[in-house]
């Protein structure tokens, strides 16, 4: 599926849809990309109870295209599924990683990305209802994997109204900002005067916090650096565990690496909650037992790659150059040949720029190379039938630098959902 995006001052959505080139002016004014996310989640979640916080704004927004596209439609007993009969959003459906048929439980997938979370909770019986990621790149990559935009800034309330009631799980690898606990804090923003959620205020955190708050999902899964325990002195952390159980959560957090089962040393902290007010504290959860790391780098390359993934002679010079510096003031920085029959440095989103933390020795006499976009993805988890080139290898980079390593992921969430459906390991 190959949906490309450009906004023009007209509001004009162009883009291959069931193999047709479609120019589609839309109305008001909702974002191009919001107007995609609401018609998406409209039918993935056709004919289940999230249907209906999609339902009027999709219909208003498809019928707009049908009457733009084919003018000569008579819509005047017109239904969503017309759409479909005069050939759009086909591809929607055609899609690598489609949501299970009879779905155990729901989530929803809040800074989604590549769709890390989304992939392993699907494997556990999961259906997701809601997704959001403010990255335009990151939204390309994840409907051409799941059939879905996912919504943009999750701060704004139009976005969150479109959030379902009574979601099981709430996902969120949501970015570490600072916490500043001066200054004047909206104290009612959740209904309470004082207390812990006020020193969130102004942080991403504060956001995830506030949906948990409202819609009190039975069970979340956050996913963060591991400096995120350290931050600050500690202070950060303790803001947000604290918050946490003011909302009557009980959490769970344990630092784990992505070493155990991809080639990449890659530390994280999971952080697993459940809701009081329905678990009564009897949960009876616990992190998986990690395997030993077994995977080398050599496992995850490709045996012929094209030669522009070769650094050119400036810019291996300079990162040698580089590191010799820093070598000689006793520093460790420089970049990193990786030891093929061993595990890699962890992957960054700045990999585009030059590769430094991971290249590939390529024998004597020639320069090592990066990783390529496929390669990056084998190396966060991501299986074959992964779409990684919907976007740029700029991009890729980047959204692969800002994933998760999905198999630990699926592990932690095997874990979370024996506990939420009382299941025996």
């Amino acid at each position: 599926m190959k949906i490309s995006l450009e906004k023009f001052p007209e509001k004009v959505f162009i883009g291959d849809i069931a193999g047709k080139k479609m120019k589609v002016r839309f109305y008001g004014t909702t974002s191009l990309e919001d107007q995609l996310a609401v018609i998406t989640h409209y039918f993935q979640n056709k004919e289940t109870p999230a249907e209906k916080s999609f339902k009027d704004d999709a219909i208003s927004s498809i019928r707009e295209i049908v009457e733009y596209k084919f003018p000569e439609a008579d819509l005047s007993s017109f239904a969503a599924e017309d759409a479909l009969q005069y050939g759009l959003f086909q591809d929607i459906f055609d899609i690598p990683f489609p949501a299970p048929k009879s779905p155990e439980f729901t989530f929803i997938d809040l800074f989604a990305g590549m769709g890390g979370f989304r992939l392993a909770m699907q494997k556990q019986g999961g259906k997701c209802v809601f997704s959001s990621e403010w990255n335009k790149y990151a939204q390309k990559t994840y409907l051409a994997n799941f059939g879905e935009m996912p919504f943009g800034d999750i701060t704004l309330e139009e976005t969150k109204k479109y959030i379902p009631d009574n979601f099981d799980v709430l996902c969120a690898g949501f970015p570490c900002q600072p916490f500043s606990i001066a200054g004047i804090s909206k104290k009612n923003s959740l209904g309470r005067e004082h207390g812990f959620l006020d020193k969130t205020q102004g942080t991403l955190f504060f956001d995830v916090a506030d949906i948990i708050n409202k819609k009190r999902p039975k069970a979340f899964f956050l996913e963060n650096v591991k400096n995120l325990l350290s931050h600050d002195k500690g202070k950060t952390f303790k803001v947000i565990s604290e918050t946490l159980k003011e909302l009557n959560y009980s959490i769970y957090y344990k630092v784990m690496d992505g070493k155990a089962f991809v080639p990449q040393h890659r530390e994280r902290i999971m952080i697993i909650g459940f809701n009081n007010d329905y678990f009564k504290g009897n949960e009876n959860f616990s992190f998986p037992e990690l395997p030993e790391p077994s995977r080398c780098v050599a496992e995850i390359l490709d045996p012929e790659v094209d030669e522009k993934y070769t650094l050119s002679d400036k810019l291996w010079s300079y990162l040698r150059n580089y590191a010799d510096k820093h070598k000689e003031k006793g520093n460790g920085f420089g970049f990193g040949l990786a030891d093929l029959n061993g595990i890699s440095r962890t992957l960054s989103a700045r990999y585009y720029k030059d590769g430094s933390e991971i290249l590939i020795p390529q024998g004597e006499g020639i320069n090592p190379r990066r990783l390529t976009p496929r390669e990056c993805a084998r190396l966060m988890g991501y299986d074959e039938a992964y779409i990684i080139n919907a976007v740029s290898d700029l991009q890729a980079y980047r959204q692969c630098g800002n994933s998760v390593i999905v198999p630990l992921i699926t592990s932690v969430s095997e874990k979370l959902v024996e506990s939420l459906l009382n299941k025996k390991p």
